[in-house]
């Protein structure tokens, strides 16, 4: 059985789990998320992704 999800719900899931559970505070995930979206309109940006990307299809082909 193959459940597709979209990273950023998993990441979001965590980020709720963090701050519900883990004693994160809410100022701290609106920082980090900030920083993501500042970070995505900068030269890294690819390299961001296309790490991302490879760290995904990683998992997927263990698991296939």
């Amino acid at each position: 059985m193959t459940v597709s999800l979209p990273l950023v719900l998993v990441l979001g899931a965590v980020a709720w789990i963090a701050i519900k559970f883990m004693g994160v505070r809410l100022w701290v995930a609106v920082v980090i998320a900030l920083f993501g979206f500042w970070l995505a309109h900068t030269g890294i940006a690819p390299s961001v992704e296309s790490g991302t990307r490879s760290s995904v299809d990683s998992v997927n082909d263990q698991h296939d």
